[in-house]
């Protein structure tokens, strides 16, 4: 991987990082995107967030619309052009990104060498900031046990597993059990949870059935497509276990409703 000591910076130093916001950020909990500003600036990064950001193009992808999937995938690339590195708080994004894009422009000579140049240059949140950055420890306190849930992508497709776990357990009041079979699937998987909805429901009542044998008060994660499938089945059933992206935690900007609970006052 880049080190920052080899990394270009047109910011007096610090690298210019374009924040890849997500979807699912955007429209259902931005304060995870406010949390991974606050995380980048403190590791000595200089924030942006392009406009013209969309989509990553991954449902278009998945589902077999390749024709989509590209005119998506281009805008991004013209969004995110000109920054040092590209962030995002999602393992499944940036692992399209990083990985899907190249594959998708395969035979087009010009688009091809600028997805591949986005590719290598994106992250996902926590692989960035200490992988990249080097950042081993954050200055945030959050009382309660937490488990962590592992999502597909960031898992299998880019090798996140340590890194949040390094931050995490940097948090002051915060004591993290791990999960049984945490890297097992939650039963998101984008359109997946669509199209099997009962085998969905399925895995993720065994999630939260292996959260519940942790005694944890608290669900960590990566991703917020996962973590909103987690939290909607524990409020079905009535466990009173709250859920954040770990970017909140690590960013001291975990408040009282946690991820599908009723905004509080």
């Amino acid at each position: 991987m880049t080190k920052i000591d080899d990394a270009p910076s047109t910011t007096g130093g610090r690298p210019r990082v374009g924040l890849f916001v997500t979807c699912l950020v955007d429209l259902f909990r931005p304060g995870v995107g406010f949390a991974a500003v606050k995380l980048l600036e403190d590791a000595g990064c200089s924030v942006e967030v392009p406009e013209a950001q969309v989509c990553c193009g991954q449902p278009a992808y998945n589902s077999g619309d390749q024709g989509a999937a590209r005119r998506i995938a281009k805008q991004v690339i013209e969004a995110f052009q000109g920054f040092d590195y590209v962030v995002g708080p999602s393992g499944s994004c940036m692992a399209t990104v990083r990985k899907e894009y190249p594959a998708m422009f395969d035979g087009d000579v010009t688009w091809h060498a600028r997805a591949v140049a986005l590719a290598e240059r994106s992250y996902e949140l926590m692989s960035f900031l200490t992988d990249v950055m080097g950042m081993s420890a954050v200055t945030a306190s959050f009382h309660g046990t937490a488990t962590y849930h592992d999502s597909c992508s960031g898992l299998r497709t880019l090798g996140i597993k340590a890194q949040p776990r390094t931050l995490l357990a940097t948090v002051e009041g915060l004591t993290l059990t791990e999960l049984q079979d945490a890297e097992t699937c939650c039963g998101f998987g984008g359109t997946f949870c669509v199209k099997y909805p009962e085998v969905s429901v399925r895995m993720v009542s065994d999630k939260v059935a292996n959260i519940e044998m942790t005694a944890a008060d608290t669900v960590l994660g990566g991703d917020l497509g996962c973590l909103m499938n987690i939290a909607g089945r524990l409020k079905r059933l009535g466990k009173p276990v709250r859920v954040y992206h770990a970017a909140e935690v690590l960013a001291g900007m975990a408040g009282p409703a946690g991820i599908g609970d009723p905004e509080k006052g």
